[in-house]
Order: structure tokens, then sequence, then C-alpha cells
């Protein structure tokens, strides 16, 4: 998931490589079909074009609270985005600036293009989650943020999210200079 500058991913990380889940409800000679997807988002992945230089990983925690498990007393799977979305917030307030102030002050908005999340162990009320965000790839019109959370050194979930740059119009804009060097965009 993390890939340092030589661009290979450090052992024993998680490589999307997985069949859809909807799989299981087709029938063989459709399987083929998912598969093949998986394999182009791995090929997508894996084609990381530029690092941020300022803080290549960035940690941010969360305490789950009661109101953020299901009836198994597990974190239901939505909070898991709202969690990467703390995380990316955070980020950005540790590379030098805050989102709020991008958005108000000079009109960017992030809107978000895709997310992916992928359950690994359940996380469950009071425990802490560790969250470890980072720049997957960026230029002047999408950035994509990868996200590993862990409980005690346990993997809960790994994530990524794919946005992209918005005016107040909420249309596509190039990402101003005074941002796009703090993303480590040149």
């Amino acid at each position: 998931m993390f890939e340092n500058r030589t661009g290979r991913r450090p052992r024993g990380q998680f490589q999307p490589g997985f069949r859809a889940a909807a799989d299981v409800f087709q029938k063989p000679e459709e399987q083929h079909l998912n598969l093949h997807y998986a394999q182009g988002y791995q090929n997508q992945l894996s084609k990381r074009t530029r690092y941020i230089e300022t803080v290549p990983v960035h940690t941010s925690t969360v305490r789950v609270r009661y109101a953020e498990t299901d009836q198994m007393g597990v974190v239901y799977y939505a909070n898991y985005l709202v969690w990467m979305e703390v995380a990316r917030v955070d980020y950005c307030r540790s590379i030098g600036f805050h989102y709020k102030d991008m958005e108000l002050e000079d009109g960017i908005l992030l809107a978000v293009a895709e997310s992916h999340c992928r359950y690994v162990s359940p996380a469950r009320f009071d425990q802490e989650i560790t969250i470890a965000s980072s720049i997957a790839d960026v230029n002047r019109r999408i950035v994509s943020f990868d996200y590993e959370m862990t409980c005690e050194g346990r993997r809960v979930a790994i994530g990524q999210t794919k946005h992209v740059f918005l005016n107040r119009e909420v249309r596509p804009v190039r990402l101003p200079d005074k941002y796009a060097k703090l993303f480590g965009i040149e």
C-alpha cells in the first residue's frame, strides 16, 4: 500500500488482487469479468507518479465510539470512510494548510471521485485506531490518498480515495501554485 521512493512495495504489504465479493453469486463463466476488473485496478494502483516529500506518511488516531458499532459490536463499515476523511484533513494540516481555509478563501473543493476500502479484521468499541495516510498520486487536477488503519499493531482496514479539485461552481480546476508546492507538485 505505501511505496518507497524506488516504487517497490515493502515486504508484507497488501496488494490488491482480490476477487470482488459479487463473484460469490455469479456463475463461474461470469467470474472472469470481475477478476479482469480487479487486475486492472491493481495495475492502476501500481502507477504511482509523484510522491510528496514534506510528509510521506502522516498518522492520525480515533477512538471507536459505541455509536460507530453495529449489533455485533463491530465497527459499521461506513465509519471507515469517515475515519479516512479525518486522516485526510489531518494530513492537509500536517503539510501546511487547513482544508477549511482552502475552501473559504480560495474556493477550492476536494470532491471524492472514488473510494475503496478493504476490511481486514474487526475493530470494536473503545479501541484506538491509528490511520496512516499518504499521497499515492497527485497532479494539478487530481489527488489520491492511501490509508492503512491499525489497532494495536493489527491491520483493520486499508483504503484509497481519489479527489478532483473543483471551484465553487463545482467545475474542475487546476490547483493553485500555493497548494501545489505543499502537495509536492513542481
